[in-house]
């Protein structure tokens, strides 16, 4: 029986047919790797997810976390979860071995995580925030910080979070107030409170380390002034073994409509609940140096903001593939006006198509994505000249804004038709498809909003380095479109509607810009978010249909027609979207708050 997690079949065609993950093995950091080993870590990561997470998937839904006032209670299934996740060395899959970790390209490492994060979001949260937080201090932290923190967590041992918020501050971060007072002993005493932290608080393993952003006191205004401390739930003593309880209290717990099975909490630092040596205050140790945490902290965020993006595409995947199921199974209605004829599959009406169409065409678009990225990752991670160097990192940091939004919203969209694909039926607990709706409808507020998103994208991307990020997607995206035209027919048709868009995509930006209306510019960052995110999509399937090139069986051909779609039912979208863009419509600028 096929998995309705995530579909192998086109993991295999992104990750072998068409980013060609396997020649990553020539470089020297993958040089212990093959396809084989890859395959391997791949089948692990299925066969953990339908054993461990998918099972209490539904459970931890109905059953989410409680808080006595002392204890937080979570279900036993996630906390074994989380050990076979550990116990089959997957926690560090890609970080380096002298860490502990299996040095993986990060493409595969994701791709294989993607099964859990389908299985069972929730549980998979704990796991994506350890590695992101794991990863961060590796690369920003000391020697003894990673003795002591890092490697714990990929042995399973401790679970990682971010602290960022503070609810008076939101995602204005320039507005925290939580400090950190210096110690003689090279320690800081962390006084304040964040909100919104997702699984600081829980007892399915040994220790806590919470990654918290803190102003230290006379340091600069606003982000500037801004420093990364780890403060973990209970000390670690010099041997590696657990000490006193740090003061960190949990204030309580936020209840949300979905993703319930993670904590999501509210924390206070410094309240003297316990005093760790005496003294109140949560012991926090400096990351790096002083007033650069955001800097490092942003190391994290973004690796963060591609895991949620593959999330959101892994919970859009697996309700894609459910609604695919349940329409080949559902006998509805007849496609001609005989009621002496047998009832059909409700796949064999167009609008249900349709509504699958778009499914597939969002989902699987959405995970070639992902992908791509964490690729890009790869090749930064490892580039054989400063020129290759320069140009992944160009591609990369412009692509994190559309990579982490457009399957927050699409994928979400995909969730959407899934309910709709099954009827009334859709919107009952008795199958899937509206919790993952209720799941996925977080990911568009995870990790910066689209807002926040949107304006990192025109305000920042596209202009940095005088252009350099859109230059290279422009030239990429060229590339792409100069090698569909060669091939002909409906790819030469397809490259040559995404050149135009491609076209009006730069001209547009520069447009904006030119007319020296910042304020103007900006107002409707979003729609531009979503057009520049509908073209990219538009060239990750064309790229898609020149992989699928020569080859022609129900896999390749549905290929192809699902990119047949996305460039007739959606790519076409964009173009009243950059017709109100190049006009620096003031109609949302121009609104007064009396008039709501």
């Amino acid at each position: 029986m096929k998995s309705t997690l995530l579909s192998r079949r086109d993991l295999d065609f992104l990750l072998y047919e068409w980013l060609r993950v396997d020649e990553l093995t020539k470089r020297q950091r993958f040089a212990d790797h093959s396809r084989e080993t890859f395959d391997g870590v791949l089948d692990l990561s299925e066969e953990v997810a339908e054993k461990y997470f998918a099972p209490h998937n539904k459970t931890s839904d109905a059953h989410e976390p409680t808080f006595d006032g002392t204890t937080v209670t979570v279900i036993p299934e996630v906390g074994e979860a989380l050990r076979a996740f550990a116990q089959a060395d997957l926690v560090g899959a890609s970080m380096d071995e002298s860490l502990g970790g299996a040095q993986l390209p990060v493409c595969v490492a994701q791709a294989a995580f993607a099964y859990v994060s389908a299985a069972n979001v929730s549980t998979s949260g704990y796991l994506m925030l350890t590695i992101a937080n794991a990863n961060l201090v590796a690369k920003f932290g000391d020697e003894q910080q990673i003795e002591s923190f890092v490697k714990p967590m990929l042995a399973g041992r401790f679970t990682g979070t971010m602290a960022l918020s503070e609810t008076q501050a939101g995602s204005s971060l320039a507005d925290i107030v939580t400090r950190a007072e210096p110690r003689d002993d090279g320690t800081y005493r962390l006084f304040g409170s964040k909100m919104w932290i997702s699984g600081a608080e829980h007892e399915l393993n040994e220790n806590i380390v919470n990654l918290v952003l803190a102003k230290i006191p006379g340091g600069p205004a606003g982000t500037k002034g801004i420093s990364l401390f780890i403060v973990p739930k209970f000390l670690v003593d010099a041997d590696g073994s657990i000490g006193e309880r740090n003061d960190v209290t949990l204030a309580g717990l936020n209840h949300k409509m979905g993703q319930r099975g993670i904590t999501n909490t509210v924390l206070n630092f410094g309240e003297g609940v316990h005093t760790p040596g005496g003294e109140a205050g949560a012991v926090g140790y400096l990351v790096g140096e002083p007033h650069r945490g955001l800097t490092y902290m942003f190391h994290m965020m973004n690796e963060a903001r591609l895991a949620v993006g593959l999330g959101a595409v892994s919970l859009g995947y697996t309700g894609y593939l459910k609604s695919v199921e349940y329409a080949r199974e559902r006998l509805q209605g007849r496609l001609v006006k005989d009621p002496t004829t047998p009832q059909v599959p409700i796949v064999e009406h167009a609008d249900v198509k349709r509504m699958l169409l778009a499914q597939k065409s969002y989902v699987e678009g959405g995970l070639a994505l992902g992908l791509y990225c964490t690729k890009l990752m790869d090749l930064q991670r490892t580039a054989e000249s400063d020129e290759e160097a320069r140009q992944v990192t160009d591609l990369l940091e412009i692509l994190v804004p559309v990579a982490k939004s457009w399957p927050s919203q699409w994928c979400l969209a995909a969730n959407d038709l899934a309910i709709q694909v099954h009827g009334g039926y859709g919107y009952t607990r008795e199958y899937d498809v509206e919790q993952h709706y209720r799941d996925n409808r977080l990911n568009p507020i995870h990790e910066g909003t689209h807002g926040i998103q949107s304006l990192d994208l025109l305000s920042r991307k596209v202009t940095q380095r005088d252009g350099a990020s859109l230059a290279e997607l422009d030239r990429t995206m060229s590339a792409t479109i100069a090698q569909a035209a060669a091939l002909g027919g409906d790819a030469a048709e397809l490259a040559a509607q995404l050149d135009a868009s491609r076209q009006r995509l730069v001209e547009v930006t520069a447009a904006m810009y030119a007319a020296g209306d910042v304020e103007a510019t900006l107002a409707n960052s979003a729609i531009y978010l979503e057009a520049f995110g509908h073209v990219v999509m538009a060239w990750i399937w064309l790229e898609q249909v020149v992989a699928a090139d020569g080859q022609s069986d129900d896999f390749h051909d549905g290929k192809r027609h699902a990119a047949r779609y996305f460039f007739r039912y959606e790519l076409p979208r964009t173009a009243p979207q950059f017709d109100l863009l190049a006009g620096l419509d003031r109609t949302t600028l121009e609104m007064r708050d009396a008039w709501f």
